[in-house]
């Protein structure tokens, strides 16, 4: 029982020292400015416990920590004079926060609004010195890297420090979109029947081509069928005259054969010729045969 007299005599010395304002805690997350009758002393407390004189002295605390500001939408114009809706954003922090307290009062919002200031600056700037397609797809990173660096330099007034400035966005007011929109569709059209223009006419080659290389594949077929029946009608020529110059009563004999067989193979041809005609002559001859 005894010893716990003691401890929580302690404990309840150092409550009310605390309470009374002697001590105070500087977080690691933040930043401190000791005050003496209004006039800044320090800034340079570490993270702890520290002590400050009551009434004679009082403390401001500032956010350490990295903090974000999200830009308003703004446009700029490009060396082309058109116009570009860019929405940004910037990381930054406070490294001194005497000259934060003495050039903005302490107020992150004015801080923010000095900060804004610079950006829009540098922004406008560098969009100033490039195109449209230098802007959204060469130059980016390289924007944004300049205007960092610059907007750090001139923030280290307000005890700032950027670490960095980012794009979000970058687009044509909707305006200029519809009509870069328009244009590429009607590019995008143009090609479309171009390409067409050219598959029809290539189609057309083709089937040209075609053509003429089936009538070119006809024609040799018919000459070689010409040729071909030239020769069989020459060779059947020739058969024919050596036969008749072998035994030619066979070969009138043959003659006769044919003809009686194209004449008599319609039963319905019908002849009106005489008898003794040279026909007849095979037919005569047999008759003689069979009187004899």
């Amino acid at each position: 029982m005894s010893v716990k007299i003691p401890v929580i005599a302690f404990v309840l010395f150092a409550t009310a020292l605390l309470a009374s304002g002697v001590f105070y805690i500087v977080d690691e997350r933040e930043k401190a400015i000791v005050f003496r009758f209004g006039e800044i002393i320090r800034d340079d407390d570490q993270p702890g416990l520290h002590m400050k004189m009551p009434i004679v002295n009082n403390v401001r605390f500032f956010d350490a920590r990295v903090q974000t500001m999200d830009a308003p939408v703004e446009q700029y114009i490009t060396n082309e004079k058109k116009t570009l809706v860019v929405d940004s954003f910037a990381k930054w922090r406070i490294i001194d926060p005497t000259q934060y307290f003495v050039t903005v009062g302490g107020d992150s919002q004015r801080a923010r609004t000095r900060l804004r200031q610079l950006i829009n600056d540098g922004l406008r700037t560098e969009f100033g010195k490039r195109s449209v397609t230098e802007v959204i797809s060469g130059d980016r990173d390289q924007i944004m890297q300049i205007v960092q660096e610059r907007t750090n330099t001139q923030a280290a007034e307000y005890g700032i420090s950027v670490i960095d400035v980012r794009l979000k966005r970058v687009d044509l007011v909707p305006e200029i979109s519809q009509s870069v929109y328009d244009r590429m569709d009607a590019e995008r059209t143009r090609v479309a029947k171009e390409l067409r223009a050219q598959g029809a006419e290539a189609a057309e080659r083709i089937r040209a081509n075609a053509d003429r290389e089936t009538k070119i594949l006809i024609a040799e077929a018919e000459r070689d069928a010409l040729i071909l029946r030239g020769t069989g009608d020459a060779e059947a020529t020739r058969v024919y005259a050596d036969a008749y110059n072998t035994d030619p009563e066979f070969f009138s004999f043959f003659r006769s054969l044919a003809a009686y067989d194209n004449t008599f193979r319609n039963k319905d041809n019908l002849m009106v010729i005489e008898p003794n005609t040279q026909f007849f002559q095979y037919f005569k001859r047999n008759e003689a045969n069979a009187v004899e």
